[in-house]
């Protein structure tokens, strides 16, 4: 998502109409959150490592929970409200002239969309984690 950017040109070569993600505050959120989750993940695997190595430690278990969890809100945040920009992007709402973009920048649209989908399998992947550490810490 941070490296969308497309330019087409309107009437002559001089005046371009252009789309980034840094247009749109929405997907710059969307790229923040993704880049904290990512780093906060990256960090934590430090400690996860620790916590197979060793077999004690239960309470910074429930707190890389308690964590885990809260980077699920944060990624599925920037997700959902990536999600409704990209649906005005492909559809449009013509209530309010916003008008369908993707049939003008096709590149722009398509990584966009790719980014979502890979942003909501994080999410899917994530839940998948937290419920498998909270399994194996109930069992303890």
């Amino acid at each position: 998502m941070g490296t969308t950017n497309e330019s087409l040109p309107f009437f002559t070569q001089f005046i371009r109409f252009r789309a980034k993600y840094s247009d749109l505050p929405t997907f710059t959120f969307f790229v923040v959150a993704n880049s904290i989750v990512s780093a906060y993940l990256v960090l934590s695997l430090a400690l996860s490592i620790s916590h197979i190595v060793n077999g004690g430690a239960k309470k910074s278990r429930v707190v890389l929970i308690f964590f885990d969890t809260g980077m699920l809100a944060l990624l599925t945040a920037g997700a959902s409200a990536a999600a409704a920009i990209v649906y005005l992007a492909h559809k449009g709402n013509t209530r309010t002239n916003w008008f369908a973009i993707c049939q003008q920048f096709n590149s722009f649209c398509e990584r966009i969309s790719g980014s979502l989908i890979g942003s909501f399998g994080a999410v899917v992947v994530l839940i998948l984690l937290i419920l498998l550490s909270a399994a194996t810490l109930s069992r303890r």
